[in-house]
């Protein structure tokens, strides 16, 4: 293939939170969460250029270099950091590889917000990007598709780099698809590991001692519902103010630890015997455990928009919860059976809530 002619395209799916928000950031703690049928698209063309479109904040043919183990996208728009930083880390995985890096140029396009009414929806857009990025700068120099763990591994690492926080659990869900149960690598060890490695290689082949993935499939009368309640989050101003609880009232944070816990066992219980009352237990415990610790944190986690989507499809003999930090975005619920599902995205209309297209997206990676 000559440089001209090489090219390619790919898709990484958005996210959604299921249960175990928040008590994710501890060790061991674990989450459910799935990739969700919305997409990042990304488009490399080789191309002596060397230039970057990041579409959704109309930023286009932003010049990029690497040196000195950086790659730099010429611009003061701290927006492209994620861009930035998932770069720095493809070539310089590439370059500890002794893989030539190419000239390129990139167009990064979103569907995870509705770009024609600003709404945000939050499903997860600088970890799309992140694992997008990765994935298409591997894929283009080594002609072959790299394995999710390594994709979710540099993203996970430039992400926290750009971040400095977070549980990896969005860069889990778009590197891997599908619904996961999931524990996190500890941002926190994860830069400590960084900067003690001897290599970027070193790093992805010691052993994550946290970390830990696997694909669940829920009860196949179980229905998910999405409904967007009109407002966007703040998802790291909300994830300090729980870590502030920890450090001012560590019996009401532990308590929450433990009520997430049993939460999110009882939703396995329910899918590993395909005994849905007990996953939807499951899932109202987590919401009230999220509620809880959200009092104890003197901030409001589920919203009164999100409360009456809950209401809704508890009253409907569902359940539902907050998806991700709360105060705004989306709910999730899930439902015994179509006609319920039916009836709470027709109620969910008529409260002003707008139902989501958007389900489980099995492929994850795809071309």
């Amino acid at each position: 293939m000559s440089l001209l002619s090489k090219s390619l395209s790919i898709q990484v799916p958005g996210k959604l939170m299921i249960a175990g928000e928040f008590a994710v950031l501890e060790p061991y703690h674990r989450l459910m969460t799935m990739a969700v049928n919305r997409f990042i698209y990304i488009d490399v063309i080789a191309s002596n250029d060397k230039q970057i479109t990041l579409a959704k904040f109309n930023l286009t043919d932003l010049h990029w270099d690497f040196a000195n183990n950086r790659a730099t996208i010429f611009t003061n728009d701290k927006r492209a950091n994620f861009v930035q930083e998932a770069m720095s880390i493809s070539f310089l995985y590439l370059k500890e590889k002794g893989i030539e890096i190419e000239p390129f140029s990139m167009e990064i396009k979103s569907e995870l917000d509705d770009q024609s009414t600003g709404k945000k929806y939050g499903l997860g857009s600088s970890a799309a990007v992140s694992v997008g990025v990765i994935k298409a700068i591997l894929q283009f120099h080594l002609n072959e598709s790299p394995s999710p763990e390594l994709v979710f591994k540099l993203a996970a690492i430039s992400h926290v780099a750009a971040q400095g926080n977070g549980s990896g659990a969005d860069v889990a869900a778009s590197a891997y698809g599908g619904i996961i149960l999931y524990s996190s690598f500890q941002a926190d060890w994860l830069r400590k590991k960084y900067q003690e490695a001897n290599s970027l290689l070193q790093l992805l082949e010691m052993e994550w001692e946290y970390f830990f993935i696997q694909p669940i499939t829920l009860p196949k009368d179980v229905h998910i519902c999405i409904g967007w309640t009109g407002s966007p989050a703040s998802t790291g101003n909300l994830v300090e103010r729980i870590l502030q609880l920890k450090n001012e009232n560590v019996y009401s944070y532990d308590k929450f630890l433990e009520r997430s816990k049993v939460a999110v066992n009882s939703i396995l219980r329910g899918i590993e015997t395909n005994d849905i009352p007990k996953f939807l237990t499951g899932i109202t415990e987590n919401r009230q455990a999220l509620i809880a610790v959200g009092k104890a944190a003197n901030t409001t986690l589920e919203t009164p928009e999100i409360s009456t989507l809950c209401d809704i499809a508890e009253v409907l003999g569902g359940a539902a919860k907050q998806s991700g930090a709360g105060g705004g975005d989306c709910g999730i619920a899930f439902m015994p059976s179509q006609q319920s599902a039916n009836m709470l995205m027709k109620e969910w209309k008529s409260k002003g809530i707008t139902p989501l297209e958007l389900q489980p997206f099995h492929n994850g990676l795809t071309n």
